[in-house]
């Protein structure tokens, strides 16, 4: 290597944000950048010849990656402590010369800052718990909501207390542009939050972007998200296209189902946070981008990241204000509201001006609403298309009713698969990821002989709609209900 190349390495190394390690094969500290001191809490001079393993038997840090990476030969990626007190993100790569591990390179990102920022959250919730209780009690009496939440009336139709809480919490961090993390079941109202969070905030005048990640193409993703330069790929715009990044420029990037990110693009993300410029295809020039980050899953990420289905670093980027939202049946306060607003939206598209008969609130109230708003909404558009006169009476609500029969029961043609499959061993030479893969196919044609729509599938097997749908075409299936 040049004289050039090396100065080049070393500035890379020493101006880098994270914090590098080069060990050899005897767990020998060759070489460290200069950040990792105040992070480990010793000089690089003391560090530069120290063992790792020596590292973490005096509580400097443990667990090792390094020595992961020594034991399996395999590239390693850990939640680290340091003896400062800090959790640190550390990844490390095998590097191998004649076929012999020579020596290990690793990197740390510090995440004591997106802890700070946590706790700093977390205490802000509990002061405006406090305050909302306060405000609860004094307005009781009349139901007003909250004065800082009139402006929802008609928009969100939050009336729980816990969904007036979390309203009032996301006005507050609003201004700033924190990641945010919206969690909760399908249906339960993610991304109009997210839509309000955006008009709140100071990018409110700037575009919103909403991305479904379980929507588009794993092969049409990176062109998508992150655009092409003129030629980039043969089919494409002979004037290329900026990416939807780039689109949210000035304003809010809504990530929804973020759980179904392809890993390939998750690295990329996540390189985009860091960086806060992006690539497009065919392009070698990087682009500046300045947008707010939303996302939302159904999904629960810790788990996906204990799998190895989603990276442990993009995780703790997204996972700064952390919000949740509870599924229908838990706030049933709401469903008025939530009614009437939609009432008026389908009196007003179809030019009617119908309404509920007193005797449907109490189907309406009862209900555990598995697709929570959503299930209302397209409960009452259909209450509302199939009542013949100006009142949507009980009898035409009753004949409703079949809509959530796919949650209450268990599809006959699944049952009697599961019963068939019951004691089955595996088949000679079949290996258990072609047994699993045999008896999802089987799952998915009993349910596509069942219900009607990828929908009600995704919602009687607890994943996502997308994810059906390309579950379905890997095994050629089709739905087909039973007539």
């Amino acid at each position: 290597m040049s004289e050039l190349d090396n100065a080049i390495l070393r500035t890379i190394i020493d101006t880098a944000h994270d914090h590098f390690f080069l060990v050899d094969a005897s767990g020998r500290v060759r070489d460290v950048s200069p950040g990792a001191a105040a992070v480990y809490g010793m000089s690089c001079e003391t560090l530069i010849g120290s063992n790792v393993r020596t590292l973490v038997e005096q509580g400097v840090l443990k667990p090792s990656v390094s020595l992961e990476v020594l034991r399996t030969g395999k590239p390693a990626q850990l939640l680290q402590h340091t003896g400062t007190g800090r959790r640190v993100i550390a990844q490390a790569h095998p590097v191998f010369s004649e076929g012999q591990l020579a020596c290990v390179v690793s990197r740390s990102m510090d995440l004591t800052d997106l802890q700070l920022l946590q706790e700093e959250y977390a205490l802000l919730q509990q002061r405006f718990s406090d305050h909302l209780k306060r405000s609860l009690g004094e307005g009781a009496a009349t139901g007003e909501l909250d004065p800082g939440l009139s402006s929802l009336k008609g928009v969100l139709e939050v009336r729980s207390g816990v969904m007036q809480e979390i309203a009032l919490l996301l006005k507050r961090v609003a201004p700033s542009d924190a990641n945010v993390l919206m969690l909760g079941e399908s249906g339960v109202g993610k991304t109009a939050f997210a839509r309000q969070l955006h008009r709140w905030s100071a990018r409110g005048e700037g575009p919103f972007i909403d991305v479904n990640c379980g929507a588009i193409p794993e092969s049409l993703f990176e062109s998508e998200m992150f655009g092409y330069q003129p030629g980039a790929f043969s089919g494409s715009n002979p004037k290329g296209k900026a990416g939807l990044l780039e689109q949210a420029a000035g304003g809010t990037l809504f990530l929804d189902e973020i759980g179904e990110l392809p890993l390939a693009m998750q690295t990329k993300l996540l390189k985009v946070i860091q960086d806060g410029s992006l690539m497009r295809l065919g392009d070698t020039t990087p682009r500046r981008v300045d947008f707010r980050l939303v996302v939302a899953t159904n999904q629960n990420l810790a788990e996906a990241v204990e799998e190895g289905r989603f990276r442990l670093d993009l995780y703790y980027r997204l996972n700064v204000i952390p919000v949740t939202l509870p599924p229908l049946r838990e706030r049933r306060e709401d469903i008025p509201g939530l009614v009437e607003r939609q009432l008026k939206q389908l009196n007003h598209r179809y030019g009617g001006d119908k309404i509920l008969d007193s005797g449907v609130w109490q189907e309406l109230m009862g209900r555990d609403w598995p697709g929570n708003v959503r299930e209302l909404e397209n409960w009452l558009e259909r209450a509302w298309l199939s009542a013949p006169g100006g009142v949507i009476s009980t009898p035409e609500a009753d004949v409703l009713s079949g809509l959530s029969e796919p949650h209450r029961r268990e599809p006959r043609a699944l049952k009697a698969t599961v019963e068939g499959d019951a004691g089955r061993q595996l088949a000679e030479g079949e290996g258990l990821k072609d047994a699993l893969a045999r008896t999802e196919r089987e799952i998915l044609a009993a349910l596509c002989s069942e219900l009607a729509s990828s929908y009600a599938i995704a919602e009687r097997l607890g994943i996502s709609q997308p994810s059906v749908v390309r579950k379905m075409q890997r095994h050629g299936l089709r739905i087909q209900p039973a007539s």
